[in-house]
């Protein structure tokens, strides 16, 4: 088996040394074995260690614990136990696939939503009815406001009143953020909605504004798990190819 020091290894990968070391400390390769000298010795089980994890953290998909459980496998890997982390992949891709399911689903919703009229919702609201009515916690409401994904009338007395227009807006947005999409794909998706009613729906929540700076991974929800989920089957290969190398 061939064997690389700390910079070697580095250079293969593509990394830092720096990287190397604090992969090792994390737990996400196994322990190298030091020379007399003190000097790390790496094999080739670390090179393909290495390329899964490089592999596993490229998508950060985070939401319902996904994050959790791909560093998860990582660490199993690392330990040997390529069973127990070929299991925790699987299950890592079949959440994947499932949230998928329910941004598409979150995505129907919204136009049946759009289906209807505003003329549905007739009578107007107060804050707190329209916490009631719609589930939302106030704090929500205000959140939602205040990152501009809905401008509320207010009364001569200083008191928000909701109209129908503002009931169906807020029921696309909760189905959008059950679904896990970002505030800033949302709001960038009702924006372009309202300039034009015919817009893709799941192209403009997949197409972050150009102006927005750092674009997250939920910003491009449908992209990004897609990605996830191929990538997935990359690392039950890889895994698969360890094992049978190395066990």
């Amino acid at each position: 088996m061939n064997t690389y020091r700390t910079s070697e290894i580095a250079a293969l990968i593509g990394i830092h040394p720096n990287t190397v070391r604090l992969y090792e400390q994390s737990g996400l390769i196994p322990r190298p074995e030091r020379q007399s000298n003190g000097y790390r010795i790496f094999t080739d089980i670390h090179v393909e260690q290495f390329k899964l994890a490089r592999l596993a953290f490229q998508i950060e998909v985070l939401q319902n614990g996904l994050r959790k459980k791909i560093v998860q496998m990582v660490k199993v890997s690392a330990a040997g136990d390529y069973d127990t982390a070929l299991t925790i992949t699987q299950e890592y891709l079949a959440q994947v696939r499932a949230e998928t399911a329910n941004a598409e689903e979150a995505i129907d919703i919204v136009k049946n939503i759009l289906k209807g009229t505003a003329e549905q919702y007739t009578c107007s609201m107060k804050r707190k009815e329209v916490s009631e009515y719609l589930n939302i916690t106030m704090d929500t409401l205000r959140n939602w406001e205040m990152n501009g994904l809905l401008t509320v009338k207010r009364r001569q007395n200083g008191y928000r009143v909701y109209t129908g227009g503002d009931i169906r807006r807020l029921k696309i947005i909760r189905s959008l953020r059950c679904a896990n999409y970002s505030l800033e794909s949302i709001l960038s998706m009702l924006n372009q909605l309202s300039e034009n009613p015919r817009i893709d729906i799941k192209k403009a929540l997949d197409t972050p504004r150009e102006n927005s700076g750092i674009i997250a991974v939920c910003d491009k929800l449908i992209t990004s798990l897609t990605a996830a989920e191929c990538n997935a089957l990359k690392m039950i290969e890889k895994l698969q190819y360890m094992k049978h190398t190395f066990s």
